[in-house]
């Protein structure tokens, strides 16, 4: 039986071009410096992003972490979104790796009010510690995916230059945020310090995430990342599938978005309480069924024995993402599962 993989957009499986960039990359020893793969992913990230430099590491998280213990000191703050990844899905490491008080804000559909940012950050005291960054994610993930477009950061990086408080986005799926918005990604990176993005997710890669930003930054960011056990050898076969990803895969993430449409479209035929159909900006569906007189855990069991994997959030909701290996076929068989169940 082919099961349609909904969970997330991590599930992808390498293209061919991606197997064979592996199978052929020329390699060296990363952490000498020595691995011409690897140099050639980092330059590229960095030209595509206009930052100055870039830092192959291992995930989304390790990035996120990487980035923080290289802007904060121990003891400082980081204002951070209440319903971000950083805050809620990375094991606590804020507080057990980087010894960083998280200051959770709650955001509107993904954006952070600026009055609120600014009251969020320290003002100076014998007694206060000091806020030693901002985090920021695009797509806003836990949200539905939703693509903030340069203006809001632009906005925001006026608020924190008042105070020399150093901007870090988590863009984990930034590309789609780009496809979404018609913008590029070096737009929507241009009025943040530095930014790491996933080449696992929306691109097919089965490895890595990238940090782009000033050669300082990337400079420290290494050896941070080789504290956290991020000293690579000959990942060279890994970045191969990453560029891969980056050069023929950026293309059609709008073909996810168009496929998600269809998904929350057909979902709310069935009952339009499921989904919020305007709340679908990009490659993520949040259906809820609270309305529904089956419990979650019979419709996950009975949309799996039917082939089709969601992931469940709470109590009543689950995520449904569109990836590549998902096809319109795929998701018109997934609604009349779904049908089906309820």
């Amino acid at each position: 039986m082919k099961i349609r993989d909904f969970r997330s957009d991590t599930v992808t499986q390498p293209t061919d071009a991606m197997r064979q960039a592996m199978a052929c990359a020329v390699v060296g020893d990363d952490t000498l410096g020595e691995d011409p793969t690897v140099t050639e992913l980092e330059q590229y990230c960095a030209l595509l992003f206009k930052k100055e430099a870039a830092l192959l590491v291992a995930s989304g998280t390790m990035a996120n972490q990487v980035a923080v213990q290289t802007f904060c000191q121990r003891g400082q703050e980081a204002i951070v979104g209440a319903e971000s990844h950083i805050y809620n899905l990375e094991v606590g490491a804020l507080a057990a790796l980087a010894q960083v008080q998280a200051v959770p804000i709650y955001s509107h559909n993904g954006y952070f009010d600026p009055v609120t940012i600014r009251k969020a950050i320290r003002e100076p005291g014998i007694q206060k510690t000091r806020t030693g960054l901002l985090c920021l994610e695009n797509t806003y993930n836990l949200n539905g995916g939703i693509p903030l477009p340069p203006a809001y950061f632009k906005e925001l990086k006026e608020v924190t230059e008042e105070h020399g408080v150093p901007i870090y986005l988590d863009g984990a799926r930034i590309f789609n945020a780009a496809a979404a918005l018609n913008a590029t990604p070096a737009q929507l990176t241009a009025d943040v310090d530095a930014a790491m993005f996933c080449l696992t997710k929306g691109l097919a890669a089965p490895f890595g995430a990238v940090l782009v930003g000033s050669k300082t930054f990337i400079e420290q960011a290494r050896w941070m990342r080789q504290r956290l056990g991020g000293g690579f050898r000959q990942i060279g076969h890994m970045a191969a599938a990453g560029l891969v990803g980056l050069k023929e895969m950026r293309g059609r993430i709008s073909e996810d978005h168009e496929n998600a449409r269809r998904l929350a479209n057909g979902i709310a035929a069935i009952d339009a309480r499921l989904v919020n159909i305007g709340y679908v900006q990009t490659n993520i569906v949040n259906v809820d069924f609270s309305h529904s007189d089956k419990p979650l855990a019979y419709i996950v069991s009975e949309l799996a024995r039917r082939g089709v994997k969601i992931k469940p959030l709470g109590a009543a909701h689950c995520r449904m993402v569109t990836h590549y290996g998902l096809s319109a076929e795929d998701i018109d068989f997934a609604i009349e599962a779904m049908r089906e169940v309820l």
